[in-house]
């Protein structure tokens, strides 16, 4: 017996401490597991933060050298200074014709050409076609003008790249005639692919204007100009600056350093359209220049205030010049403003050397800083805006290094409306990519975060009335043994992939939903009715009817009378529209009520959506209501209380904190999906509550966009921003539903 009871004692001691040891590896095992997973997610946001916060940093210059001027003249006067696309090579042209090209960074002479200038002239006026495509013309004394380029070619000799710069003539060095002997004061220049437009004022005080449209021969491919006159009669005060969009259709004009001007030149006679004016007469027009597009024009005043304008059409559809926003820096007369040629920001260099840097959609003032302490005279932005070139009054030159990567993104961009080039009005836009060069991307998440509300609402008003419904009479009504076979049923559409559930919603059900639009909007209705009319008709029956079904299979009677239900709104539809609707349903709800209807919409995505969020929701309320202990419900029904009593006082309140996570643990499941918006939607970023409309979510655009982004783009950072926003949606409506749970929790636990 000694034995035996020591034998025993020594089974039980080790029994203990195995069971200990099992405690302790449990714990530290949950323990691991729990603080792994937060710091997943820590991680995961630590790791999007990265990502998304060069976006919001400021710009920054460095100078990297100083140098004299080469071949500098102090007798000539610049006309255009610029960098070719490496920013290895400069460029100066003189009011003498010279054209000097240099290394930027050293000042090492490359080249010296002079411009082919017809004898007995000298260059009167200048200007650029645009600064992108480097083309630009000299006004001349004898009333002519000359059309040259700056181009680059770049070869390799020994495997090492070599730029030689040179001066072309695109249209052949044979002058054009303007105004006949009268020197030109004051011209500008648009080059486009038909034709190019000048403008000239003449030292007789005549506005000159001329088309030339481009004839190509067939066979040589030589090109050739056919001039056309177009009449301009402009009254007035001196002219100051001249400026042509870059459709060459708006021809702006400065009079008297005071009042800008619009006018039309698509016809065969011109006509000033609009004009707008300085708020005080002492306030000057001191530096204008296009922006990147060539359609807003930049205009800087002695009062420090910058200004951006284009046309717009007001309400009676007449064209207006708008001014649409503004910049405030310090006043001055003399302001040099230069425009980035791939970006729609541009520089502006005070008469103190204070150079400051902006973007005009994103509204945002980069950097201000003082760059030398004598005056600068020109300026040259290279054509990727990662280099500065500076030339101050005594010929010195400064060579700048810019780091300005995500100019292009403010909060004002991304979630408020922004009046784009060519918009009639401030408006949210997501578009991201464009076919064009001077395209601006468009990144207003907005209509994105919209969409994916929209999404929600619409799959959580189909999903959550039917699971909530069926997990109370599940759980609560079912019989037993029937609730063995439906719940596991319905978790097991869980299981279904989403990407099959978006395939099917895009081919199968878009189309079904526009061909029998009568019959799903029938169904909505006749099916509820179906359920009460089924139920009603079974309790009215004789009670012997009654002893043929099993107690709580009562439900099973709903399936013929739905199906033959679904059965009848499909089958005559067509008599359903041709009665009600005349003929179409989708033609009257465009024709008569005036909404858009487009195949693949909010409806097909609240139904193909709440398929995939029923059994989540279904399956936790269910649960939940199944939980709640029998003694409650067993005492309310023998206080008296009948059933419908008792789930309303007693089991849904207890059961309530689960039914709030199961609607969140859903919402948050239909805003993160992603193949079934992606896939049955149609993917457009619009911002309208129509449900016949499609709409674009965040996870979906993220999903499209993401492979085609460029590595560390500002397109490539604003989605991880838009997955950063997803992702602390989410974190947010959890939190939130976690302490709406605990309130009701604690509100109810007592019962």
């Amino acid at each position: 017996m000694t034995t035996a009871a020591s034998s025993n004692a020594t089974y039980l001691e080790n029994y203990r401490r195995f069971r200990f040891f099992k405690d302790k590896v449990t714990t530290v095992s949950v323990t691991a597991g729990g603080l792994g997973i937060i710091v997943t997610l820590l991680l995961i946001f630590a790791y999007l933060l990265y990502e998304v916060l060069p976006l919001f940093q400021g710009a920054s210059i460095e100078s990297v050298s100083h140098y004299d001027l080469p071949l500098a003249l102090s007798s000539d006067n610049t006309l255009l200074v610029a960098m070719e696309e490496q920013a290895e090579i400069a460029f100066r042209l003189t009011d003498k014709g010279d054209a000097v090209f240099w290394h930027a960074r050293t000042g090492k002479l490359v080249s010296q050409q002079k411009l082919m200038l017809p004898a007995d002239s000298h260059i009167t006026s200048f200007a650029q076609s645009s600064a992108e495509s480097r083309l630009f013309i000299v006004g001349l004394s004898s009333g002519q003008a000359v059309i040259a380029k700056h181009h680059y070619r770049i070869s390799y000799p020994n495997d090492k790249r070599l730029i030689t710069p040179e001066i072309q003539y695109p249209y052949g060095n044979t002058p054009i005639d303007i105004s006949s002997g009268a020197e030109i004061n004051s011209i500008a220049y648009r080059d486009g692919e038909e034709s190019l437009t000048i403008a000239a004022m003449t030292g007789e005080q005549k506005l000159k204007l001329i088309r030339l449209q481009k004839e190509e021969d067939f066979l040589s491919e030589e090109m050739t100009l056919k001039k056309e006159e177009i009449d301009i009669h402009i009254p007035g005060a001196p002219i100051d600056y001249l400026g042509i969009d870059i459709d060459q259709r708006w021809l702006f004009m400065v009079e008297n350093g005071t009042q800008l001007s619009a006018i039309d030149i698509t016809g065969d006679a011109a006509a000033i359209v609009d004009t707008v004016s300085l708020p005080e007469a002492s306030v000057k027009f001191n530096a204008l220049s296009f922006l990147l597009g060539g359609i807003s024009l930049l205009s800087a005043d002695t009062s420090g205030l910058i200004t951006q304008w284009f046309m717009v059409r007001d309400q009676d559809a007449n064209w207006r010049l708008q001014s649409i926003r503004q910049f405030q820096q310090a006043a001055g007369e003399r302001v040099i403003l230069q425009s980035e040629q791939r970006r729609k920001g541009f520089i502006s260099l005070h008469k103190d050397a204070t150079l400051s840097l902006y973007h005009s959609t994103a509204q945002r003032e980069l950097l201000t800083k003082k760059v030398s302490d004598k005056p600068i005279s020109d300026m040259a932005l290279s054509p990727r805006a990662d280099a500065l070139l500076l030339i101050d009054e005594q010929q010195a030159v400064s060579y700048w290094r810019v780091d300005n990567e995500h100019p292009d993104v403010s909060w004002q961009v991304l979630w408020q409306e922004v009046w784009y080039e060519s918009y009639q009005k401030p408006e949210y836009i997501w578009q991201s990519s464009s076919s064009s060069n001077d395209f601006e991307p468009k990144f207003s998440l907005t209509p994105l975060a919209f969409g994916t509300l929209k999404a929600a609402f619409y799959t959580m008003l189909f999903a959550a009335p039917l699971a909530i419904c069926g997990a109370i009479y599940t759980a609560y009504f079912m019989a037993g043994a029937m609730r063995r076979k439906v719940k596991p049923l319905i978790e097991l559409m869980e299981a279904l992939p989403t990407v099959i559930l978006g395939f099917l919603a895009g081919i199968w059900l878009a189309p079904f939903i526009e061909s029998s639009l009568s019959a799903v909007f029938a169904l909505a209705f006749a099916i509820p009715l179906t359920i009460f009319l089924t139920g009603y008709l079974w309790h009215i029956s004789p009670k012997k009817i009654h002893y043929l079904l099993p107690p709580g299979y009562e439900a099973a009677l709903l399936i013929p009378s739905v199906l033959l239900v679904g059965w009848f709104c499909i089958e005559f539809n067509a008599e359903l529209e041709r009665v009600f609707f005349g003929g179409d349903m989708r033609s009257w709800i465009t024709r008569d009520l005036g909404i858009s209807f487009d195949q693949r919409n909010a409806l097909v995505v609240g139904i193909a959506m709440g398929l995939a969020v029923i059994p989540t929701i279904f399956s936790i309320t269910e649960d939940a209501i199944f939980s709640v202990p029998k003694h409650l419900s067993n005492a309310s029904l023998a206080l008296g209380a009948s059933p419908w009593q008792t789930l309303v006082g007693v089991v849904l309140p207890t059961a309530s904190p689960g039914i709030f996570s199961a609607l969140m643990i859903g919402m948050g499941r239909a805003v993160g999906e992603t193949m079934i918006v992606l896939m049955a939607t149609g993917n457009t970023p619009i911002m309208d509550a129509n449900i016949f409309e499609g709409l674009r979510s965040l996870s979906a655009n993220i999903a499209v966009e993401v492979p085609e982004a460029a590595v560390d783009s500002t397109h490539f950072r604003v989605l991880y921003l838009s997955a950063f926003f997803l992702f602390l949606f989410t974190f947010i409506v959890n939190t939130i539903a976690e302490i709406v749970r605990q309130r009701l929790r604690r509100r109810y636990g007592s019962l």
